[in-house]
Order: C-alpha cells, then structure tokens, then sequence
C-alpha cells in the first residue's frame, strides 16, 4: 500500500486535468499567436482558463499572468515591483519565514540598494500586526506577507496585512504568496487589498510548470522576461497551452464542493493530531489552532530522530512524507521557519512535514500514526548523544 503524505510538495494531476490537458497536447496544438485555425483553437483553451480562474477569484480575466510556477510568479511580484517602481522609494517589507523564491529576491534587491524589513514570527510562526504597522514608511513600496506558511501551515493574517499597509501608506504595493492557500481558502483579493498574488497549477492537482500572478488592474509591475511581448507585455513566450489549460480545470475542480473537501481535509488533519496527543516524543510545529493553521499540512518535530532517518524508515513502508519544504530539503541548510519559530538544536534537524490531499484517507492516517509509535523509539535508541 503506498500512502503519500507529501501533497504539499506536489499532488497528483485529476482524471479531468490529464484528459483535458491530452486533448491539448495532441489535437489542438496550434501556437495560441497563430492566425489559423489550429492557433485559434490553442487560444480557447486559454481565454477558458482566464474565465474559470477568474470567476473563483471574483478578478478580471485580464488581471492573470500565466507563468512557469509559482517561483517565476513571486520574483514577478517581487523583482517587478520593486523596478517599477523604485523612484516613489526604496524600502520593501516581508518576513522572516517566506519561501525561498521570495525571500531570495528580496536578498537581491538588498544587493542592488534596496532596503528590507524582515518581520519577525511568534512561536506559531505569525507575524505581529504592531510591527507591520511600525515597518510601513513612506517610501515603502511593496509588502509581501505569504499567506499560509508551506512548512507548517500557520495561516498570516494577510486580510489584516493589508489593511494596516493600505491605511498607513495606500501607494504601497501587498503581494501575497498563496501557493498554499489557493484552493483551500475562499480568496478575493479585490475585497481584501492584494495587488499582487501568486498561484502554483501542481499544488492543486493540476500540472507542474506552470502557475500564475494575479496583478490588480493598474498596478504598476515590470515584466522580467522579455522577448514577443505576450500576455500585455508582462510574460513573453510562447503560453504553456496544455499547462494552462489544466491549470484552469484543476481551480474550477478545487472550488466545486468546496467544503466538503476542506471538512475532509480537516478530519484528516484532526486524526493525525489525535493520534498523536500523549505522546512525548513528538512535538507539532504552529498552531493546533483550526483558525490559524491551513487544513492540510501538519509539521512534527521528533526526539533523538534526524528527519532524514524517519524519512526514509517510513519509506520502506510506503508512506512518503517530507523533511521540510521540497524546493530546499536537499540542502544541507536548517530552515529558516524552523529557526525563526524558535526550534532548538534538538529539533531543527528531525522535524517532518505530513501534507494531506483529498485523495488521502481515515485508514492511511492511523497506518502512519502505527508506523511513527513503532519506529520512532526504535530508532531513538540507536542515536548517538
């Protein structure tokens, strides 16, 4: 039996989004730039795709960039704003716990004379509102807050975020990355201040390599791959048709009964925390709050147990899960969510992450919660103090 509990690295694609995305590969495979037919065809898909996004989105059509992923949508966000428009000032704002194709930008913005205020996280890993509202200057042009934290699940108050920054400074820019967010939260960012919000097609059970930036009309952005001047100018290259057009299906199928899946996804995640209260050698990272954590990722931190070790016992069972987030865990370097949470030495290097999806079950709970209660002990005897 194999139990895969790492969807918050990647979800397997639907049955609707492969079937979908086939048709496009192999009939209609015109370039959507070109003026016949064939080209014609390859466009629908993608005025398709704007319309389903859009309408879960309640945004225009015209606000969507359609991009590689979600890494090429926050340095859009990010490297974009921050050009566009560096004469209203040079200051930009974001947090310690941000996912690495945000936090990477910001490093080189600072390189090229940008100032960065990194908001610090509680033991949750939420940021305080006091301090956003400290932090805002007027020469501050872009805030990027994500909005649920992909390796332990603790929800940011981005409505509140936004708020607080527009009030201080309405020229400043809020971007949030809602990789992890998008199809779990029902997300208007018209309604709630966003200028700037990225999305990932293989989080959702859609495809990987292709993702999108929602930009609010008029916000000011500069493209940063140039070329035939496609999508308005802001992503040139020829669009990614079968990645669009499963990237559209699989937001319409994340957003029908929407909240039964997310009343799934929550029993799952409820059973795993049961499943693990009294025991003492495991310790859950973020919130056990049902309003401050996202319903499907729980982060766990183990005594006497590097992550990779576990990892991999529980890979002979049949059960994938991850040690941290998948873009770094084959790094040798400690998270910096962990740290700034405050994790001690013991346990920034035995912390897993379980990510569950709709396809996910009861059953394959408790194997895992069996797998953990016989292995971890085990193992625990055989490291060395």
């Amino acid at each position: 039996m194999e139990i895969y509990f790492d969807n918050s690295a990647t979800t397997k694609c639907s049955q609707g989004v492969m079937e979908l995305m086939q048709k496009a590969f192999l009939a209609d495979y015109g370039n959507p730039s070109s003026l016949h037919q064939k080209g014609m065809e390859a466009e629908h898909y993608i005025r398709k795709a704007r319309g389903r996004i859009a309408k879960t989105l309640k945004v225009q059509e015209k606000e969507l960039i359609f991009t590689s992923g979600g890494t090429e949508a926050d340095n859009l966000a990010v490297l974009g704003a921050a050009m566009a428009n560096r004469r209203s000032g040079m200051h930009l704002i974001t947090t310690r716990i941000e996912h690495p194709a945000v936090a990477a930008p910001m490093h080189f913005l600072e390189e090229q004379g940008f100032e960065v205020t990194w908001l610090d996280v509680d033991r949750q890993g939420r940021i305080s509102l006091e301090q956003l509202k400290e932090s805002v200057r007027s020469d501050t042009i872009l805030v990027s807050v994500m909005y649920v934290n992909n390796e332990i699940g603790t929800l940011e108050p981005v409505e509140e975020a936004a708020r607080i920054v527009k009030e201080k400074h309405p020229g400043a820019l809020f971007h949030t990355d809602a990789v992890q967010a998008y199809g779990k939260y029902q997300i208007y960012p018209g309604r709630m201040g966003i200028d700037l919000m990225t999305v990932s097609g293989h989080k959702i059970h859609g495809p990987k390599g292709v993702g999108f930036l929602y930009k609010k009309e008029k916000t000011k952005l500069a493209p940063i791959v140039f070329g035939g001047g496609h999508q308005g100018g802001m992503r040139s290259g020829t669009e990614n048709v079968p990645g669009i057009a499963g990237l559209g299906q699989a937001a319409m199928e994340a957003y029908e009964d929407f909240s039964q899946k997310q009343e799934h996804l929550m029993m799952l995640r409820n059973h795993f925390l049961q499943g693990l209260e009294g025991v003492t050698w495991a310790h859950v990272n973020g919130s056990l709050n049902q309003e401050e954590a996202v319903c499907h990722i729980v982060s766990v931190s183990f005594d006497n147990v590097r992550s990779e070790v576990l990892l991999h016992a529980l890979e002979e069972r049949g059960i994938y899960v991850s040690a941290g987030s998948a873009c770094s865990s084959n790094k040798p370097a400690v998270s910096e969510t962990l740290k700034s949470i405050g994790l001690g030495q013991e346990h920034l290097k035995s912390t897993l992450r379980f990510s569950f999806s709709v396809y996910n079950t009861l059953e394959e709970v408790e194997i895992c919660i069996r797998a953990l209660k016989e292995l971890v002990p085990v193992l625990a005897r055989y490291t060395r103090h």
